[in-house]
Formats: C-alpha cells, sequence, structure tokens
C-alpha cells in the first residue's frame, strides 16, 4: 500500500444496496465489498451509509482567467468544482483574451493542471475573437498539449449559417463537438427579460423564446446534412425540447445540457429587480421550468450543466440594464438537482449521476471520468450526505464572487468528500 491509498467505508454506491467498503489505490477502485482491511498508512473515510456517485463534470464553467482574475481564478473556480462535487470541468472561451488560439488554451490546460483540484478542459472558440467573422484555429487547438475536444462562442451565438455550417463540417475531420450559444441576436435587441406577462408589467424589453427554438432547429438541420455533433448551450424554453426531440428521432447526433437555475427559478424573481436574478438566456415562465424538469428526466435534455458565471461587485450592483447576466453555480449545482429531480421523484441517484457525470463525460469524450462505481475503474468520486441541509451564503462560497441566486436558501444534499483519481480533494466543506 501507497500512502495516497483510501479506503471508503460504509458508502452506498448509487444510494441503494447495503453499505460496503471500497479501497482505492494508485488511484484507481481495487476492492469493493463489507469489511474490507485497510494498511496503517492508507487514509479512512467514514462514509456513513452515505451516497458514494461518480465525481461530476461541468461542461460549462466561466473561469474567467485569463483577463477577469478579479472575479475568479482557476484555482478559487477549480476549488469551487471540487467542493461541489466535480472533478472535471470545462472552462469557457470568453476570457480576455479570447481562447481562439492554442496560446491560450494550454494556458488554461496547464493552470488547471498546476492547481491540481480538478481536471480543467479549455473550450476553444469557434470564431475569432469571438465575432463572428471567420473560423478560429481549430486544428491548432485540437492538435495541442490540451487536446481541445469542444469549441464554443458561448455568449455569443455563431449566427452566420454559413459559418456554422463550416465549423461543423470541419469538426467532424477532428473528432470534436461544437457547442452553440442559441440565441439570434436580431431576435433579442435589447432585451432584458423572457418575453410574457411579466416582462410587459415590470416595462422590460421582451426577450422572445423563438430567439433559442429558431437556432436550435437550423443547427440540427446543419449538423445532420454534415454528419457533426452538436451540443447545445443552456436550453430554456419549451419549445426548444420539441426540436431536441425531433432531432433526436431524425437521427442528428445532438445533445443538450440545462442549468441548474433554469430547472428552480423562474421570472417570478424579477419583481425584486435584483440583478443577481438576470442571466442569459433569461429566467423564464413556471411551464418552461417544468418543461425542462420532465425534459432531463426522459433524456431528451441530456445533463445537466452550471453556466457558473462569477461577477465583480461592480457588474452585479448596479441597475438592472447595466448589469452583466450570469450566476454562480458550480457549489449549489448538486443541491439545486435535487431539491428539483430527486424530491419530486423524476430521477433517483442514478439519474443523478447520469446528467452530472455520465452524459456529460460522453458529450466530451472523458475516457476517464464518468466510469461506473466498480473495481478496475478510475477513483473519480464524489460521497454524498443526502439527509443534511445547507444555507446559502454567497460569501461563503470559495468563487471569487459572490453572485448567487439562492442568498439565504436552505438547500438539500452536501458534499462530503470528492476524489480526483484517488487523491481527496474536498472534504467537509474544506479544501484538501
Amino acid at each position: 500500500m501507497t500512502t495516497n491509498d483510501v479506503l471508503l467505508r460504509r458508502v452506498r454506491p448509487y444510494g441503494t444496496g447495503e453499505p460496503v467498503d471500497v479501497l482505492i489505490a494508485d488511484g484507481v477502485i481495487v476492492e469493493l465489498g463489507p469489511g474490507l482491511e485497510a494498511a496503517r498508512d492508507t487514509e479512512v473515510i467514514e462514509g456513513e451509509g452515505r451516497v458514494l456517485l461518480p465525481g461530476f463534470v461541468d461542461l460549462h464553467t466561466h473561469l474567467r482567467e485569463p483577463g477577469r482574475e478579479d472575479t475568479e481564478t482557476i484555482e478559487t473556480g477549480s476549488a469551487a468544482a471540487a467542493l461541489g462535487g466535480y472533478t472535471a470541468v470545462f472552462a469557457m472561451a470568453n476570457t480576455d483574451p479570447v481562447a481562439d488560439n492554442a496560446v491560450i488554451t494550454d494556458h488554461v490546460w496547464r493552470r488547471g493542471r498546476e492547481t491540481g483540484l480538478v481536471d480543467v478542459h479549455p473550450v476553444g472558440a469557434v470564431t475569432v475573437g469571438l465575432a463572428g467573422q471567420r473560423l478560429a484555429e481549430m486544428g491548432t487547438m485540437a492538435a495541442s498539449a490540451a487536446r481541445v475536444r469542444m469549441f464554443s462562442d458561448d455568449g455569443h451565438c455563431v449566427a452566420d449559417p454559413l459559418l456554422m455550417r463550416r465549423a461543423l463540417e470541419y469538426s467532424t475531420s477532428l473528432g470534436v463537438v461544437v457547442a452553440q450559444h442559441a440565441e439570434d441576436p436580431r431576435l433579442t435587441v435589447g432585451a432584458q427579460a423572457h418575453e410574457g406577462e411579466r416582462a410587459a408589467r415590470l416595462g422590460y424589453p421582451g426577450w422572445p423564446a423563438s430567439a433559442e427554438e429558431s437556432i436550435v432547429a437550423r443547427d440540427c438541420v446543419l449538423a445532420r446534412h454534415a454528419r457533426a455533433r452538436l451540443h447545445v448551450c443552456h436550453v430554456s424554453a419549451d419549445g426548444t425540447v420539441d426540436v431536441l426531440r425531433w432531432a433526436k428521432d431524425q437521427g442528428t447526433q445532438v445533445s443538450a445540457e440545462v442549468t441548474p437555475h433554469h430547472l428552480l427559478l423562474t421570472d417570478e424573481r424579477l419583481t425584486s429587480f435584483d440583478p443577481v436574478n438576470k442571466v442569459n438566456p433569461p429566467l423564464r415562465a413556471e411551464a418552461d421550468a417544468q418543461r425542462m424538469r420532465r425534459a432531463l428526466a426522459d433524456g431528451v435534455i441530456d445533463c445537466v450543466a452550471t453556466d457558473h458565471a462569477p461577477h465583480a461587485p461592480q457588474d452585479k450592483d448596479c441597475e438592472w440594464a447595466a448589469a452583466r447576466p450570469g450566476m454562480l453555480g458550480l457549489q449549489t449545482a448538486l443541491s439545486v438537482v435535487v431539491e428539483t429531480m430527486v424530491r419530486p421523484g423524476l430521477l433517483d441517484w442514478r439519474g443523478v449521476a447520469r446528467v452530472l457525470s455520465e452524459r456529460p463525460a460522453e458529450i466530451a469524450g472523458l475516457p476517464d471520468q464518468g466510469r461506473p462505481v466498480a473495481v478496475g475503474e478510475p477513483a473519480n468520486l464524489v460521497l454524498i450526505d443526502e439527509d443534511a441541509e445547507w444555507t446559502v451564503r454567497g460569501d461563503a462560497l470559495a468563487s471569487r464572487a459572490s453572485n448567487t441566486p439562492y442568498e439565504g436558501l436552505r438547500l438539500p444534499a452536501v458534499v462530503s468528500a470528492t476524489l480526483l483519481r484517488g487523491r481527496v480533494t474536498a472534504r467537509e466543506g474544506k479544501i484538501v
């Protein structure tokens, strides 16, 4: 045995059956069963019947480095991720400078390795400078040390259909996935809130659901003809689910994510005029949120992704129209999924593993993440106290920012420990 060995005592893989022990050595699960013995130098974690799942994978994280280290860094974002049960995150390209070349993506990847709390995978930009004018160096980034496997202009839609078609066609030869921020910018000029009765009453210019639905429909057709893989970011609108179902029935290689906040929150919160509730796409009606939950449960929406978006106080503590869109999400994602999906019976713990770990890892092509809790598998794991509750306090989160929409809310489920390749990265609310 080495000093890195770990014994998880009395845990319940996927929350079912009698508690068992899980012995980990050299980053791999080597034994699983009741009453396992540990060597003297083995780290022992008492599970007390808690739920054990594969570590979570977030396909949509904003770490802000390089350029906006005042709001988040790879180190602070990685800490938030580990405390939230994540073992891998995908860092979006809208940094400053933009991650549209191998120099920047390799920098992000290396900084993630230096931090060592989660696997940080940089997302490369589809277009140079996110400007939507010409393709970025996708091939160079894919062949670089970072081996970029996902490309997105998130924050901006690749609105030009010819450019999007070329990106999808090019992606097939690279074996990568193109993730689209689905928002037709011609339909959202000046938009501030979900188009509906509440926005009209508050005097906010409306953000139509058709801006999302139309781009998803267009891109699904383009992806089917290109035989390419398309991923749809932060689905929020009822009608988008119908488009996705139709596209999947046609054999289109399309996957989709929903954020925790679009599962739980609605535009009813806008009456407070608090910009912490401003997000892109906007919080929509209760009927949309209910449809997101059903679509996630039945697999039309494949996974949950946080869209973790930290902002400095001056970018949020201002009038609504001037505020930046976005919310923190890494440390609250599990709790929101439990609140919206597990407690109502829409998902069991195996379903949680599917939407937070297994499907994201499959979509991104990560062979060592989202693996079964079984002998011989990598020990990327999260231990969860399903009976515990906690109160969200923005200033107590690991992120450098504090813009959480859940301030003061009592939420279920607490991450007891996170392990990355058998090494404990977070335990009982603290980074190890």
